[in-house]
Order: C-alpha cells, then structure tokens, then sequence
C-alpha cells in the first residue's frame, strides 16, 4: 500500500534553487515518487510511496524555512498513482500572476468541513469553486457558481467581469486542497470583499470527513495522481484519464468514435492537428512496446491503468 502525501505552505524562501538539489536525493533515496514545487512563495505538491519514506520527505521539508507548521493530508493506494519523482522551480506555486497576493499575510475565514454545509446553505452566501473547468466537470458542491476558467489565472478578470453578482453577499471558495483558495480569498480582500470564506483543507478534507447520507458533494473530485479521481472516504473514482489533453474521463467515453488511446478523446478530438495526433500515436507505439518489454518508458514509471 502506497501512502500519499498532498501539501503546500507559504512561507518565504530567500533561494529555493538551493533547497531542490538534497530534497530531490532524499526523495529519491526514500523510493518516493510525485511532484513538489518550490517558488520564492513556498512549497506545493503530492508525493508517494512507503510510509518510512514519506515520513523522511515531511520531516526533511518541516525543517525548511518556516515550514516547521506544515499540514499535509494523506491517502492510500494500492499501486503506485505517480511514475517518477519531480522537483522543479517555479515562480509561483500556484501560478495566478497577482504580484500583490500574498497568502502569507491574510486569507479568508477558514471553516472546518463539519461546518462547511451550514454556510453554504445560507441564502446571504455565494459559493464560488475556484477549480479549473475540467475538474468542475466531474464534481461540485451543490448549487456552487462555476467560473469556467481553463487555468487559476483566469480567475482576477473573471472576477471583475462578475463581481457585481456578489454584491451584499458573502463569498465562500473551495478547491481540492486549499492552495488556490489561500491566494483567491487574499485577492478578494485585496479587492474590498469584507466576508470571505473558504474550506479548510479543501474538497479533499470534506470527502475524508463528512459521510455520503449528510454531503452536499455531487459526483467525483479530480486529483493531480494516477487515481485521477476519488470520491467519498478517499475511493479511488472510475476515472481515468486521457493521455493526450489530461483530462478525466469514464470508461464508457472509450467507446465514442472520438478516442484513440493515447491519441484523442471526446474534449481534445477537435483540439489537436492531425501532426499532433501523428505524433501521439508514435508516443503510444512506444508506450506500449516499454510495456511488453516489462521496462519504462522515457516519460517515466509505467502506472498501471484503470480497467
């Protein structure tokens, strides 16, 4: 059994160049896989593998820099949900080009999953998931306003353009883990919203915590991992995902005259040249020949697929 860790904390590190180097060793000394992010902003990511090997990762990272308060939320899988290990320098952790944004300083109000049902039922509360278009596909909280955004970034212009819809409301956010969150309820402060709320722990808190009979969650939550989505309880969801514009989808959507495994599916068909889809398909040939070889292939650890 595979122990996953998701985290992220906003803390300032003066050179986080400096700090890849012995964390990606120990990740890979400790048979960890996944992907962590270091930016001048903090640290964000989701990492597996045996459990000695992620308590060495977390303890390694709580002695970062202002990082000895960090929270984590943990899964289980029974295969491996990443092929590799990661560890790469961004300028954001969560990339929404606010220069001004800084989680570190204030957020909105947190609320425990418990309480999270009561304020989002209140007719003076405006629920906003702050996800990206793909993810809302596939789950949301009853009655939540999606913004339709293809990346967080969109989320200020969205933001200007509609907040006249908010007016004398209370804005609760959510997302899967809490780290967009951190920065959109900073923003919205920023931008003179006085009530501003958000789900401590994010989406993945409240499927943990609140059972099925009592949920105002519809459908399924996406994650960045080989489990693609999971639902109630942390189960491992139906689906999987395509390996041309990684996107969910279920397994019935295999049967649509659209998908070509590793090639196209029914949302990126239309998206993709007939020299990507070349090109593809070539990806998958040699996909398929690691495979049968028993071996892995450039993009890394093969991780066994759903059905």
């Amino acid at each position: 059994m595979f122990t996953i860790a998701a985290l992220y904390h906003f803390t300032r590190f003066a050179d986080p160049s400096a700090l890849k180097p012995p964390l990606l060793a120990l990740c890979q000394a400790q048979d960890v896989t996944g992907s962590l992010l270091l930016a001048p902003e903090g640290i964000n990511g989701t990492i597996a593998g045996p459990r000695a090997g992620i308590n060495a990762v977390l303890a390694h990272i709580r002695a970062l820099p202002g990082c000895a308060n960090l929270e984590w939320k943990e899964s289980h899988s029974p295969s491996p949900p990443f092929g590799k290990m990661k560890v790469r320098l961004k300028r954001e952790i969560v990339t929404m080009g606010q220069p001004d944004v800084d989680p570190a300083a204030r957020t909105g109000h947190y609320v425990e999953a418990t309480d999270w049902n009561d304020l989002i039922r209140r007719e003076d509360v405006a629920v906003i998931d702050t996800r990206n278009d793909y993810e809302v596909a596939i789950g949301t909280f009853d009655s939540a306003i999606d913004p339709e955004t293809a990346s967080f970034g969109e989320f200020p212009a969205w933001w200007e353009a509609n907040k006249h819809r908010f007016h004398n409301k209370k804005v609760a956010m959510f997302c899967t883990g809490g780290i967009r969150c951190e920065k959109s309820t900073n923003y919205l402060l920023g931008q003179g919203v006085e009530d501003v709320y958000h789900l401590k722990g994010g989406i993945l808190k409240y499927l943990e915590e609140v059972p099925p009979e009592d949920s105002s969650w519809q459908g399924e939550c996406f994650v960045f991992d080989g489990r693609v989505s999971v639902g109630h309880g942390l189960e491992v969801g139906p689906h999987m995902l395509c390996h041309a514009c990684r996107r969910p989808i279920l397994p019935a959507d295999r049967n649509r005259p659209e998908y070509e495994q590793g090639v196209s599916c029914h949302h990126c068909a239309n998206e993709t040249s007939d020299h990507d889809k070349a090109r593809f398909r070539e990806r998958q040939k040699q996909v398929a020949l690691a495979k049968a070889r028993g071996t892995d292939h450039l993009t890394g650890k093969m991780v066994p697929d759903k059905g």
